[in-house]
Order: structure tokens, then sequence, then C-alpha cells
């Protein structure tokens, strides 16, 4: 237990002390992490034998980070990027694989190691190159977007050549027959037929059973209020499906992000991100770590140009092509600039193929030895390629991201994050909604969810008071939050959550009563809307027109009395103390008299003022202190 906890202790706080710096420096956190490992591998050697073991855990990291961004992909967005994901990365894994295997052949060596050499280089970091992109905004980008795709299509074309690397080793079927364990994969050795069958019917499984049992599961375990049965379910999900798509021979990241696409347009898809981002953070600063640790520097010490110069090669080759294709799929300028600069590394799928290879005897370990050193060196050399981006973009064009087009109208991005959809939210989200504004609606009870979601408004369950919850929903993008939620303490929490972190975010706040107004408004609220106020204002004008007054006087000295409540909101809120009830705070008793004394002298000089048949109803009203 001791020894566990030293290198627990060891790994954060390299880590935190390694990204703090990095961050500073506007270098990322990635590279924070690499050198982090970097510190506590080679340089300080504090690292031994559990290194392995422990890459094996973090590398569950990039399993999990696929499912988040199936999350994000609906069916019908895969469809309509279809070209993108087929063309662009097809010919981008295609063409750098044969062009890396030509070198290699050229240099040398047989085509069998070429061609393992291509397919090993050809794939880069969907772990580093989302993380980034997503760090600084660009995921959405055009650019982020044609990288994303090309990740994509190289995630599902490792597993072929995970099956054809061992067909290429010379001693593959020696290997086999000298007993090499396949208890991992139940399919080893069967027909290709039979492996096909049992591929599609193990994907189908998990589309359906994602689509049928999820939703249901998660309702019941909302009905009972654990919120870490939602984290334990959550967590169960991904690793019986990585595990599924394990035994049967297939990347477990597939199988996740397979079943991420499934529940994309789930009700539940906000909670499921915001229950595996922290895991997921955590165990890929982990991957990162152990890549960092992983790197030999005796080899690189002694051929270090050798090295060097097959890292810059590869760099170059690949930006090559991903600038040609770039350039015939017509990527913009700027958009094609950061796809090039983001894809340019190789990845830690290559570990995985690189590992294989050497397994089967297709590599020699010298060369084995040497394409980790490129991968690992490619891998750190990406922060600094993307603050190569920054560089060019900001002496170009203008960055991706930026003003490149015009602004999208603001109906079109859902920029309004609603939470609360009771009998107060769900009046706000219908007006919004008539006129083209569209929210994404975040209620913690699983029926209003579903019964809402049957009607056509789609909501999404989950605890608004998280705040990993929030940021999952695009709280950082938002224009508008809108907190509609019955429990008071709750909403007082989030508002202050909501003006600490994002401070320029415009805030509306439902309250329950004045006190619970003043609360709201001293935390952060912009607008604080009392939920029965309107009401009440419409029906006192009614009385005055009931009594009399003219439909337009009426309206206009309801909005009188509303403009100086909301005036007094403001002043008192600023008095009002949460330990005292307001009875009980004389100071804002005796405001709050003199305030309403100045509002009933308002109210009747402009009702005398064009009605002077209209006599003053009553003597100036002391104020309702609930």
């Amino acid at each position: 237990m001791t020894q566990i906890l030293l290198y627990a202790f060891m790994y954060l706080f390299a880590a935190v002390a390694a990204v703090l710096v990095s961050k500073r420096f506007g270098m990322g956190s990635v590279l924070g992490y690499l050198v982090a490992g970097i510190a506590i591998g080679p340089v300080l050697g504090l690292v031994g034998k559990e290194l392995q073991s422990i890459q094996q855990v973090a590398e569950f990291g990039v399993v999990m980070m696929l499912f988040l961004v199936g999350l994000e992909l609906a069916p019908h967005k895969l469809w309509a990027l279809r070209s993108k994901l087929l063309g662009l990365g097809g010919l981008q894994v295609g063409l750098t694989a044969a062009l890396i295997a030509a070198v290699a052949v050229l240099l040398g060596q047989s085509w069998q190691i070429g061609v393992a050499a291509g397919c090993i280089l050809a794939l880069s970091s969907t772990a580093i190159v989302l993380q980034t992109l997503g760090e600084k905004g660009l995921l959405s980008s055009q650019g982020g977007q044609a990288s994303f795709m090309v990740l994509l299509f190289q995630d599902v074309a490792a597993i072929p050549m995970l099956a054809l690397l061992p067909l290429l080793g010379a001693a593959g079927a020696a290997a086999q027959a000298e007993g090499v364990d396949h208890s991992i994969n139940l399919l080893a050795g069967e027909p290709v037929w039979l492996q096909a069958l049992a591929t599609a019917l193990v994907l189908l499984a998990i589309v359906l059973g994602v689509r049928r049992i999820v939703p249901p599961a998660l309702r019941h375990i909302g009905r009972t209020g654990l919120r870490e049965m939602f984290t334990i379910f959550t967590l169960m999900l991904v690793v019986g499906i990585a595990e599924l798509m394990s035994v049967i021979g297939l990347s477990p990241a597939l199988g996740t992000f397979i079943a991420g696409v499934a529940l994309a347009e789930s009700a539940y898809r906000h909670e499921l991100q915001s229950h595996l981002e922290p895991f997921k953070g955590l165990l890929l600063g982990l991957f990162f770590i152990t890549v960092g640790a992983g790197i030999n520097f005796r080899l690189l010490g002694a051929e270090l140009w050798l090295i060097v110069g097959l890292t810059l090669g590869l760099l170059l080759l690949k930006m090559l092509v991903l600038y040609v294709l770039g350039r015939a799929f017509r990527l913009p300028r700027a958009a094609n600039t950061l796809f090039v600069f983001s894809l340019a590394q190789a990845g830690e799928f290559g570990f995985v193929l690189l590992s294989i290879s050497t397994q089967s005897h297709l590599l020699p370990p010298l060369i084995g030895d040497r394409l980790l050193l490129v991968i690992a060196l490619s891998m750190v050399a990406t922060p600094l390629l993307f603050l190569l981006y920054d560089w060019v973009a900001a002496r170009g064009a203008q960055p991706e991201g930026a003003q490149e087009r015009p602004h999208d109208e603001i109906g079109a991005g859902k920029p309004i994050i609603l939470l609360g959809h009771g009998r107060f939210g769900v009046q706000v989200n219908s007006m919004l909604a008539a006129c083209g504004f569209h929210s994404t609606v975040i209620d913690y009870h699983a029926e209003t969810v579903e019964g809402l979601t049957r009607f056509g408004l789609k909501t999404y369950y989950g605890d608004a008071n998280r705040p990993e919850l929030l940021a999952s929903a695009g709280l950082h993008e938002a224009k508008l939050l809108i907190v509609a939620i019955d429990d008071q303490s709750r909403a007082l929490e989030i508002i202050q959550f909501v003006r600490r972190h994002y401070p320029k975010l415009p805030i509306i706040a439902r309250a329950y009563d004045q006190s619970n107004g003043y609360e709201l408004h001293r935390a952060g609220a912009d607008h604080v809307i009392r939920e029965t106020f309107d009401a009440a204002m419409r029906s006192a004008r009614l009385a005055l027109e009931s009594l009399g007054i003219a439909p337009a006087k009426a309206r206009e000295l309801a909005e009188l009395y509303t403009e100086r409540s909301e005036h007094r909101l403001q002043v008192l809120a600023e008095m009002h103390d949460p330990q005292l009830p307001a009875y009980a705070n004389e100071a804002l008793t005796a405001r709050l008299r003199e305030m309403e004394a100045q509002t009933a002298l308002l109210m009747q000089q402009a009702l005398r003022a064009s009605e002077p048949e209209a006599e003053p109803r009553s003597e100036p009203a002391t104020g309702d202190l609930s």
C-alpha cells in the first residue's frame, strides 16, 4: 500500500507541477503531461517496472474519449459528413502509408517492414489532437472538423491493420505454433466468415442494447436520487463495451464510439458526459505521462541525428500529404493550416501496432525501438506544432475559429441554456422557441424529461448543480443562462458558480419570493423574476380596469410599479442579510417602507395627471415583507 501511494503521489505531483508551468507559458496541458513523464522517467529515473501496467490502464482514457466524442455525433451528422470521413480520411491513411512504405524500401528494408512502418506511422494521435483542439475551442471549426473526420477514419482503419500486420510477419505462423496465448481473442484462428459474422452481431448488439436498455436504466436510477449510481453505471457501460470488443479482437475505442453515437440523441447525453469527463481527463493525463516516461533516451543519445532526422522527415511528409488533401477538398486557407499542423504526428495506436509487429517478428528489435522513439518524439512535438500554427495564423490570415465568416444568427446554435423545465421554465422555453431561439434544456426529474421528449420538446436529464454537466452542455459558448429550478439553495449555488467562472454571461433567475430575489441578485443574477410577480401585476391591472381606470392608463401604472419594484429589489438586495428574516432586519424594513411610500406617491401622481376623475384609492402602503 505504501509503495502504491508513493507512486500515486509522484505521478500526481509531477502532473500538477508540469501542467501548471506549461499552461503558464501557453503551451497546453498535453506538453505538460509529456514533460512530467520525461522528468520522472528518463531524467530522474523514478519510474520502473510499473510503467507498463500503468500505461495499460491509462490507455483506457482514449477509450473514454471516443465514447464522449460519439455522444456529440448523432447518426444524421455522421451521414452528412460521409464524404470527408471516407474520402479525406481514406486518402490520408492510404497515401501516407504508401509513401512511408516506399521510403522504407528505398532505404533498403523489405516491403513487409515498409508496409508495417507505413501503417504504424500513418495514424495520428486522437488523444492529443482532440484534447488540444478542445482546449483551444477549435474542434467545431472547419479545420477541426476535418481533423476529426481523419482521426475517426484512422481509428476504424486500425482494426484491419491489427489483423494485417501479424500475417505479414515471417514468423507469424511459428509464433502461433509455439503457443502464443490467444485467450483474449475468442475468434483467433476461426474462419474469416465466422469472424465477420460475430463482429457484425456484436456491433448490432451494442447499438440496440444501448438504445433500448440504457435510457430506461438511467431513468430508474434517476428516481433513486443517488448520484454515485450514475457514475458507477456509466463506468460499467464503457468498461463492459470495451471488454466485449476486446474479446473478439476489435478496438475497444471503436466499440465505445459506436455506443456513444447510438446515445447521441438520448436525453441523458449530458449526464453521461458529466460523469465520465473527470475520469477521461485523469486517464488521458496519465497516458501522456507514461508516453513521456517510456522514451528511451539511451538509444536517442546514441542515434540522436538519425532519430531526429526520421522524426522531422515523418512530420514533413505527413504535412505535405495533408496540405495536398486539404487543397483538394477545398478547405479555406486558415482551416487547411490547422488541418496540416494538427495531424502531422504519429499516434497512440501506433504503439499498439508496433507492439503487435514486434511480437509477430515482423520488425527487428532495433527498428522497433527506433520507431518507438519517432512516435514519442512526434507526439511531444505536437503541442509545439500548435504553437507554430498560432504564430502562422497570427502573421497571416485570421486563425481558424476567429471571424473567418459572419456571426451565426443567435437562434442557429442553441446559445441559451435553460435549467429547469417545470411550470415556469416550460413557458419561457416555449416563447423563445416560437421566436426561433432554441435552448439546451436540463431538468433533474426523469419523468419530466421523458414526457417532454415524447411531446417533442427535447430536454436533457441532469443535475444542473454539477459544474461538469454545465460545461458539457456548452456553458463556455452560451450567450444566456436562465435558471428556473425550484430548489432555492441549488439555484443560488449555480448562479454563484457561474458568475465566478463566467463573469460576462447574462443570467436570468427565477425567484420564489422577495427574500429569495435578494439572495439571487447578490449572487450575481442580472435579472431576477419572482415567479408570481407578473401574474399578480396582470391581476392588479385588470382590477384597476374593473374600478373604472382606462386600459391604457392601467397598463402604464402597472409598468411604473414594475419598474419601481425592480429598482427596490436591486437596492434592498445590498442590505439583505441571509442570516436574518426580513422582518428582523430593521434597516431593510425602514428602507422598504420609505421606498414603498415613494412608489405610492408616484403612482397616485401618475393617476391624477391624466385622469382627474380617478381619486387616490388608499394611503401609501407599508409593503410586504414576505
